[in-house]
């Protein structure tokens, strides 16, 4: 997203909401369950727009989940043009979110680079 680009800042704020919503009311595909919107990066040129997911109650990637979302891609999309009044919704791509996962494993690091040594020392 341009980071300078106050609208595609606004945008992307709206396009999350939206799609939360409209994903728990209305899209209807067993594959999108537990689907939760963490983030959405709209391009500078506001033509794009990179949603984050996460799905609970499954680690990793699920291709399952992944097939839905871009089945149901031209839904939201429409969804979106109505719900923001705009003319042109951003074409959406899905990626799944992995910044949680990595910062546990960052953390698990950290704690087992912090723990005392148990080799003792004859000192």
């Amino acid at each position: 997203m341009a980071k300078d680009n106050p609208r595609a800042k606004r945008l992307a704020a709206q396009i999350q909401r939206v799609l939360t919503e409209t994903l728990r009311r209305d899209v209807k595909d067993a594959r999108i369950g537990n689907v939760t919107i963490t983030e959405v990066e709209v391009g500078g040129d506001l033509r794009t727009a990179k949603v984050y997911y996460l799905v609970f109650g499954h680690e990793g990637p699920d291709p399952r989940v992944q097939q839905g979302l871009e089945s149901a891609a031209g839904f939201l999309r429409n969804a979106l043009s109505r719900a923001l009044e705009i003319r042109q919704a951003p074409a959406l791509t899905f990626e799944l979110d992995e910044s949680i996962e990595r910062g546990v494993r960052l953390t698990r690091l950290i704690e087992r680079a912090n723990e005392p040594d148990d080799r003792g020392s004859d000192d």
